[in-house]
């Protein structure tokens, strides 16, 4: 399995209605050092059934270069799942954070 098929496989397990972050899923890689390459592997992802919208950074911002709209296609569908943000317009990491680990 490559980099991304794993960072994918990671990325398929946050429940509807949950999010994570890019150095959660680079810790879930067991290398902290990844979020940057998460964040790649999120951006040149096809895959329309990988949820990609589910990854936040680590205040629980949105990614302004999300799909062809930026973060306004991504707050959309996290609102759709009934993901709640702040002022700021950041997730509220401590109502919707995923915290699971990868199954093997």
């Amino acid at each position: 399995m490559t980099l991304f098929e794993k960072i994918y496989y990671i990325v398929q397990q946050i429940p509807y209605g949950k999010v994570t972050t890019y150095g959660h899923i680079a810790c879930l890689l067991d290398n902290p050092r990844l979020s940057r390459v998460v964040g790649y592997a999120l951006h040149a992802c096809k895959d329309t059934s990988i949820p990609c919208h589910r990854v936040v950074n680590r205040l629980g911002g949105l990614s302004p270069s999300f799909d062809f709209d930026g973060s306004t296609t991504q707050y959309s569908r996290l609102a759709q799942e009934g993901i709640t943000f702040n002022r700021e317009g950041n997730v509220n990491l401590k109502k919707h954070m995923w915290n699971g680990a990868c199954k093997s």
